[in-house]
């Protein structure tokens, strides 16, 4: 057995799968670290199983101890996890407004913090901690009129995404066995990067101030559409800053590219099935290791559920087949035969 993203075999393990010889025999049985914080990143072509091996690991960690894994399913493909043995909760999820800080606000809403209902919106969102309160605190202002309407209209919207709540998510929400799904799938890209942004915030913030004693393993599938918008300051935080505290931050994605350059060359762990698009194969190129022998696009494998493991902590490569899961994977292609008519 060999224990990727560590240099012993001690703590918490996930059984990752077995390695996969050059004849395609198997091989001895890979795990990978949960015992330790990690930046992971998990890519792969559509049906290579990127979305499968993130199920994998989340299989894991709601059955390790000491762990607060958080799965965010913007295609509604992990409900299957609440089959697990270990307790799991599959969620349409609320978050706290004040999770969120002004910047983010204005960032969510599409107004510039210069502008004149920018401005009103990162007062309101300083001074108030729930979406009532600062929709009061717009109208009582003494802005002029058109800046408070604008103002207004724009927390309105928030307000029909139905995602804020005073009671929404906090950190001991997630201080508990078991992995939590956040079941993003109803929601448009706004709210959904709101959700992840005030979550990712929550859960760093609980390990800096020692709110929460288990270790946070947030898990994005399809992240490329999270790393533009309100998440993105969020996300860059943990990637940079999230191992002191104790937060893993693992970024599944199609789309390597799409990604920013910083989220490739911090991940100390990247689990890559196959891919075929040359600006995603060069985005890995960008950030090769060193002991990366030969070219990411003479390394990759061909075959669904075969990756590329690359283990900075270990400086050392694998070439793995994932296992088969345990519950069941929403991820698979509906095909029209299995619905024609007899």
């Amino acid at each position: 057995m060999v224990v990727i993203g560590r240099e012993d075999e001690l703590g918490p393990k996930a059984r990752l799968g077995h390695y996969r010889a050059r004849d395609g025999s198997r091989g001895a049985h890979v795990d990978l670290d949960l015992d330790g914080p990690h930046a992971g990143l998990v890519v792969g072509k559509r049906g290579m199983g990127k979305s499968y091996t993130l199920g994998v690991l989340a299989e894991a960690l709601a059955e390790a101890d000491g762990v607060a894994p958080v799965v965010v399913d913007p295609m509604g493909v992990f409900a299957g996890l609440a089959d697990v043995d270990a307790p799991a909760r599959v969620l349409d999820p609320q978050v706290r407004a004040d999770a969120l800080g002004p910047r983010e606000w204005c960032t969510l809403l599409g107004v510039g913090p210069e502008s004149g209902v920018g401005s009103l919106l990162w007062r309101a969102t300083s001074h108030a901690g729930t979406l009532s309160e600062m929709r009061r605190w717009v109208e009582n202002t003494d802005a002029d009129r058109s800046t408070r309407r604008g103002a207004a209209n724009h927390l309105s919207l928030a307000a029909d995404w139905n995602v804020f709540d005073p009671d929404g998510l906090d950190p001991t929400a997630f201080d508990s066995p078991g992995v939590t799904v956040l079941d993003l799938s109803g929601q448009t890209r706004e709210p959904a990067g709101a959700v992840l942004a005030a979550v990712a915030t929550t859960l760093y913030r609980g390990r800096v101030d020692g709110t929460t004693t288990r270790l946070p393993w947030i898990l994005v599938d399809e992240a490329h559409a999270f790393t533009d918008g309100v998440a993105a300051g969020p996300l860059r935080r943990l990637v940079t800053r999230g191992r002191q505290p104790g937060v893993s931050l693992w970024l599944a994605t199609q789309r390597p590219s799409a990604l920013p350059a910083v989220a490739v060359s911090q991940a100390d762990l990247v689990l890559a099935h196959r891919l075929t698009a040359r600006t995603d194969i060069e985005a890995l190129t960008a950030a090769r290791p060193t002991y990366l022998d030969g070219e990411w696009s003479t390394r990759l494998p061909d075959e669904p559920g075969e990756a590329l493991v690359v283990d900075d902590t270990t400086e050392s490569v694998h070439h793995v087949r994932v296992r088969e899961r345990r519950t069941p994977h929403g991820g698979d292609s509906p095909c029209a035969s299995a619905v024609a008519d007899p």
